[in-house]
């Protein structure tokens, strides 16, 4: 099989072969080319030595990415090609890193060393496909494997077992039996992974194409990671609206909704504050009261310790808060929802709700056709131009000022206004708006005086 390789990456492969060396695309860019995929970057792999790598390309920019490892970027076409000697790693102490890289004039050493058969493969125009541990029948096969012992793989770095489970949602494959008990067996080393490591494979995770039954499968592996999950396992809802205990909820949600990390972080975290909340009603009817608001601020305190962004915290927990929002085809909820969390954040909400509503019994299906109604009606809404937020209103804060209005009074004046405006109650008109905040003022202090006396 012949696999297109980007011209400015061919041209690095060719430069080193013409000096005598051998050179291949290796690694992700093989095994996604393999599958039909556009590989996000090509990698190559070669015998020569970092420094005849250097003198390969004098005539062009080179920069010295990780040449103790071995690694030398070759800046060819305006973009980066990342070129590794061949190497053997040395004793891996710390779970993630080896101690020492010594070089290897031999393919198949350096091919052995890496995480997975579908991802020890490697090609070139002159050779074709080199794959020398079953890479293409695992491909064939849906199957992530470990090359070699997946005990050794594992313990020289942790970080593979969290890669194991974003290969399998990503690609919806398997994980092999002897590679998935490595897995169990040893995923208490995941604590030795940095948080933001962590961080990049679980969100990956979380958008693969099938990641329910890798997230149930390997509950024990993610309790590592965040413990708090832990009370969901195998809490059943008692609820007449579910058929799946918390966690199965939480893996079946996030599978079946939109694939946004925003979407899927949220519905991951949704849930977790469920079994803490758990009440019964007096007809034996299970409820989760203010389970979104804990849910959220735990999700919160999780998402800090594994270094997100403050962007992803705020949306993520604001979905959280809010996806317990009956969904309702009402123009004023519509506006007021996007008053509150605003446009993006009500359409992602809308897919959480989705979501959430897929993992539910079949009769929560019917949310579904509100839900569309809910977003047809936003974009209704946000097209007309109608008001729903302060800045819409037809007075602003510096005319509330003029009218003798300080401080926190008018951010409270424009928060007044607003409802009224959404409610119905006052038209977007300056005048009609500045003779509800005089009818307003005048009740709270006639409101005063009464209490006075």
């Amino acid at each position: 099989m012949d696999i297109n390789i980007p011209e400015n990456v061919n041209f690095v492969i060719k430069r080193l072969e013409s000096r005598g060396f051998e050179a291949y695309i290796v690694g992700g860019c093989v095994r996604d080319s393999l599958m039909g995929l556009i590989p996000d970057d090509y990698d190559v792999t070669t015998n020569a030595l970092p420094e005849q790598i250097k003198n390969c390309f004098s005539d062009t920019k080179t920069i010295d990415t990780g040449i103790k490892h071995g690694t030398v970027t070759v800046v060819s076409g305006g973009e980066n090609v990342e070129v590794t000697t061949y190497r053997v790693d040395g004793e891996y102490k710390d779970f993630r890193r080896p101690e020492t890289v010594s070089f290897t004039d031999k393919l198949t050493e350096d091919l052995s060393r890496r995480d997975f058969t579908i991802n020890a493969m490697c090609y070139s125009h002159r050779t074709g496909i080199i794959d020398k541990f079953g890479g293409q029948r695992d491909l064939f096969n849906h199957l992530v494997r470990c090359v070699g012992d997946p005990q050794k793989r594992f313990g020289e770095d942790a970080l593979r077992i969290l890669r194991a489970l974003r290969f399998a949602s990503r690609f919806d494959f398997a994980i092999e039996s002897t590679t998935a008990l490595a897995i169990h067996e040893m995923c208490p080393l995941v604590n030795n992974v940095s948080a933001e490591r962590i961080r990049t494979e679980l969100v990956k995770l979380l958008c693969g194409s099938a990641p329910a039954e890798i997230l149930i499968e390997y509950s024990d592996v993610i309790t590592k990671i965040i413990p708090e999950f832990r009370k969901c396992l195998d809490f059943e809802q008692h609820s007449s609206y579910h058929i799946y205990d918390v966690w199965e909820h939480t893996a079946y949600s996030v599978e079946n909704s939109a694939n946004d990390p925003y979407v899927r972080l949220a519905l991951f975290f949704h849930d977790i504050e469920k079994p803490s909340c758990f009440r019964y009603d007096e007809e034996g009817e299970a409820h989760f009261p203010n389970h979104e608001k804990k849910g959220a601020d735990t999700a919160e305190n999780i998402m800090r310790r594994l270094k997100f962004d403050n962007k992803t915290i705020d949306i993520v927990s604001c979905l959280i808060r809010y996806h317990y929002v009956t969904p309702v085809d009402d123009r004023i909820v519509v506006k007021k929802l996007l008053w509150k969390i605003g446009e993006k954040n009500l359409g992602r909400l809308i897919e959480v709700i989705k979501g959430n509503s897929r993992a539910m019994q079949s009769f929560c299906l019917d949310k579904l056709t509100v839900l569309d109604a809910m977003k047809i009606r936003m974009y209704d809404v946000i097209r007309s131009g109608e008001c729903y937020k302060e800045d819409m209103l037809a007075l602003k804060g510096d005319d509330i000022a003029a009218e003798g209005f300080v401080g926190k009074e008018i951010g409270s004046a424009l928060h007044y206004l607003v409802e009224a405006v959404i409610d119905g109650r006052v038209k977007n008109e300056k005048s009609e708006l500045m003779k509800a905040l005089f009818e307003r003022k005048a009740e709270e202090s006639a409101v005063g005086s009464s209490s006075e006396a």
